[in-house]
């Protein structure tokens, strides 16, 4: 192995210029220091649930207050007590603009992505935990892989063996529109976390799983509909729901999970799409 040059490895063992936290300003280049808000401001006090097995065997629940505008999100709260409250505070997020579901947790008691969350709507106390039904690592962060594990099985993916074409495969608007919906499926697990068969059933796939189903199951274009079908028609399946409307109720993006779920179902009673 050839030796790492000097210069690159005194760089590789200096602090990275992020190292520190993010800058003590907002977008408004105002700091945002603790005590009174400022005018136009309102004090969100978060009850976190807080979970690092390294520390303590069991939860516990941490408050903070910070001051912010009456439109942030609450994501950009969570920040301001990650950067400057308790720097050991865990979560996930990744575009804060709804559209990866990296930062979905159970806000006052209900599924909802923290980046879609305004301040005003839950000041001036507001209660955050993670999503139900799935392992927690720490904090706010919970283990995705049953949730991926249940998604996986129901194989989401094309499945076309006609030779490649030199065309597009083609489509109608109403061949499009039968499938429409249940393409808006970000994987937030918000649908799937909230349903009570999931948290007391670990081998059912669950709502999202489902919906990424049937975004295939009815494209005319797909070859694996029987496939599928056979799949969700065993115990671990469609019919484990028990429609209780809480995974439509959950999804950040509009989708009638419950109709798409009843959809596949008869889908399968009648064997076809």
């Amino acid at each position: 192995m050839s030796e790492i040059p000097d210069d690159v490895g005194a760089a590789l063992q200096e602090e990275p210029e992020w190292w520190e936290g993010p800058p003590r300003e907002h977008a408004g280049g105002k700091a945002r220091p603790d005590g009174p808000p400022a005018p136009g401001q309102v004090a969100l006090t978060l009850r976190i649930r807080r979970y690092n097995p390294e520390l303590r065997p069991k939860p516990w629940w941490d408050e903070h207050t910070v001051n912010v505008e009456p439109t942030d999100r609450l994501l950009d709260a969570l920040h301001q007590v990650k950067w400057y409250h308790d720097g050991s505070l865990s979560l996930r997020r990744s575009c804060a603009h709804g559209i990866c579901g990296s930062d979905a947790m159970l806000i006052d008691g209900r599924n909802q992505l923290a980046c879609k969350v305004l301040v005003k709507d839950v000041a001036p106390k507001v209660t955050v935990e993670p999503i139900r039904g799935l392992p927690v690592l720490k904090d706010l962060i919970v283990d995705m892989e049953p949730f991926f594990e249940g998604y996986r099985s129901v194989l989401p993916f094309l499945v076309n063996d006609d030779e490649p074409s030199d065309r597009e495969r083609l489509q109608s608007p109403a061949e499009r529109e039968r499938f429409e919906d249940s393409t808006k499926c970000i994987l937030c697990a918000a649908c799937t976390t909230s349903c009570p068969i999931f948290w007391g059933d670990d081998e059912y796939v669950g709502p999202a799983a489902i919906v990424n189903a049937h975004r295939f199951i009815f494209d005319s274009r797909d070859h694996a509909a029987r496939e599928r079908l056979d799949i969700l028609s065993e115990r671990s399946g469609v019919f484990r729901c028990r429609t209780t409307f809480n995974c439509t109720e959950a999804c950040p993006r509009g989708i009638k999970v419950t109709k798409a779920i009843q959809e596949v179902k008869r889908a399968v009673m009648f064997d076809g799409r």
